[in-house]
């Protein structure tokens, strides 16, 4: 019995000890988040993924970053005289159009007001996502690297005018050194922890609406079961 109560104590005395994540994760406040032409002309060429497909992974990454409060910037390219209105799913978490940078440049890191709030924001990590692959993600994810920062590219939140296009730019890029993602991997990345509550039910709103086969699993058990 004096055997059992002592093993009791000790236990009870131990610390707990959680396991710390690898620093390569990305978390909200490690990072900024931009969203590179969105926009209706860009897309009507892109064919390397489906557009309702495209639509939906634009929606995932623009909410995420909006329920975990990142640093984010929206540009554009030639938006009133060319590439028209960014993506609904993007005006939807960052209605205030007059936020976003328009440029003429086809590299963001070339045009000054978006080097200017890029790098002010302060974040060594930079995720980019957006259309063409092979030209507007290509440009700043090289660029950004060779000033010593860390890339990481949504992949199927961009898209290109052929599948080859889009597949060799990302082979590039990663050769540079830049890290490659998925939508959803990106916003389950940021929740990390369900017991997270501050973000829990908004998270699992924004995959209920847009995370295909996973968002009904979700309605089905807060209606099933009450989850």
């Amino acid at each position: 019995m004096k055997k059992l109560i002592l093993m009791v104590i000790l236990l009870t005395s131990l610390p707990v000890v959680s396991q710390k994540p690898s620093p390569a994760l990305l978390n909200p406040t490690n990072h900024t988040m931009v969203l590179i032409d969105f926009e209706g002309q860009m897309a009507f060429a892109a064919t390397s993924i489906p557009m309702d497909k495209l639509r939906t992974n634009a929606a995932i990454i623009s909410g995420a970053s909006k329920i975990f409060n990142v640093a984010t910037i929206v540009t554009t390219v030639a938006e009133k005289s060319f590439s028209g209105p960014v993506f609904p799913e993007v005006q939807q978490f960052y209605p205030d159009v007059s936020i976003y940078l328009d440029r003429t440049t086809m590299n963001t890191w070339e045009d000054v007001n978006a080097y200017k709030a890029i790098t002010s924001k302060g974040k060594k990590r930079i995720v980019l996502a957006g259309l063409w692959t092979s030209v507007c993600i290509v440009g700043p994810a090289l660029s950004a690297l060779s000033e010593g920062y860390e890339v990481y590219i949504i992949t199927d939140a961009c898209g290109d005018v052929s599948t080859e296009a889009h597949e060799m730019a990302i082979q590039r890029m990663i050769l540079a050194g830049a890290k490659p993602m998925t939508a959803m991997q990106y916003i389950l990345e940021l929740q990390r922890d369900w017991s997270r509550q501050e973000t829990y039910k908004a998270v699992n709103d924004l995959m209920q609406q847009y995370g295909g086969a996973y968002g009904l699993g979700i309605q089905y058990a807060r209606n099933m079961v009450k989850h």
